[in-house]
């Protein structure tokens, strides 16, 4: 079977909040003819993505298109949960058009890319493209070192001393392996800041990249799909940190999942959540809570300090009128007690 013959697959990754999720719900609306497949590797116990996709459903892309898999890395469990779950969209009727790869924002593109090497399905799938998303604010203001001035410095005064972070590491890896970098959130970074974030990645890049700005996810589906990259034939030409390993680890995150009780006020939740990325440096916060008085459900996504919430969908009957949020941190920065005394201060008080 030839590369053209086989199912396509986009593999979309990309920084914690950096709009994959965003960028998704687009494509589904707007598939260009195509019958779209979505696997969404979640990392964290609360499915906030699926849920999101889910409501994007279209006669196209009906909900059994859509597949979350929340057991951590996709590549970290291949035989149990990758494989079983593309051949079931292999074998839906009307067979799926294109797959599209959600991945986890600390996940490593590479690794994946490999699985798709597995004898059971390397004859059946290809893999079109691997699509970088990169929040241009958070690239132009160096966020993946704590100070990348002193990192610099030091690099210059002594070539052998590493200080890169674990989160400049997954940034970097995952441009390597890109064949269309999407550059999210102009407007927040301004001409210069996007200038700069197109330098950084154009540092990063071991080959010249397309840079493409999007904003709210919209770009030409014809822009992204049908690239015929087949980037599983291409893994040497996309370097990684971690080539070396024969496995990797995840130990430099770690998330956890706070109950929340009903609140009175989104703005104070967001702002609390705010609070707690300045103190605490958390990453991501992501999921749901309940407005006193609202009969509909509050989504909360969160980037570091910048957090956004809406409404997104009635509470249903049989579904208590309580929120989750997933927090998601480096592994050191994970502060239980921290964490609870600030999105749950009326608890923290009473315990």
């Amino acid at each position: 079977m030839s590369t053209l013959e086989k199912m396509p697959v986009t593999v979309i990754t990309g920084f914690l909040g950096s709009g994959k999720t965003t960028l998704i719900s687009h494509l589904l609306r707007n598939p260009g003819g195509r019958r779209l497949a979505v696997v969404v590797n979640e990392f964290g116990e609360v499915g906030v993505d699926g849920e999101i996709l889910r409501r994007c459903a279209l006669p196209d892309c009906p909900e059994e298109n859509i597949v979350e898999l929340a057991n951590g890395c996709i590549c970290c469990t291949v035989a149990d949960d990758f494989i079983p779950t593309i051949e079931a969209l292999m074998k839906l009727d009307p067979r799926p058009d294109h797959i599209l790869i959600e991945t986890s924002g600390l996940a490593l593109p590479k690794p994946l890319l490999q699985a798709f090497d597995w004898p059971a399905i390397r004859s059946q799938i290809t893999v079109d493209g691997v699509i970088a998303l990169a929040d241009a604010e958070a690239v132009a203001a160096g966020r993946f070192a704590p100070d990348v001035a002193a990192v610099d410095r030091q690099r210059a005064a002594d070539d052998s001393l590493d200080h890169e972070t674990p989160l400049s590491e997954v940034f970097e890896d995952q441009i390597a392996c890109a064949d269309l970098v999407l550059l999210t959130k102009p407007d927040l970074a301004g001409a210069e800041g996007v200038a700069r974030a197109r330098a950084v990645i154009a540092a990063e890049a071991p080959r010249t990249l397309p840079v493409i700005e999007v904003a709210e996810g919209v770009v030409d589906t014809r822009v992204i799909l049908g690239l015929e990259a087949a980037a599983e034939d291409d893994l040497a030409g996309r370097p990684s940190h971690h080539d070396d390993h024969h496995d990797h680890e995840h130990e430099d995150f770690d998330s956890v999942v706070i109950d929340l009780p009903e609140i009175a006020d989104p703005a104070d939740l967001s702002a609390r959540i705010a609070r707690l990325a300045r103190e605490h440096r958390i990453l991501r916060v992501k999921g749901y809570a309940a407005v006193a008085g609202k009969p509909m459900r509050l989504l909360v996504q969160a980037v570091g300090a910048r957090v956004r919430h809406q409404f997104d969908r009635p509470w249903r009957a049989d579904e208590a009128r309580a929120g989750r949020l997933v927090v998601i941190a480096e592994h050191d920065d994970i502060d239980m007690a921290a964490i609870r005394a600030i999105l749950l201060p009326d608890v923290a008080t009473a315990e």
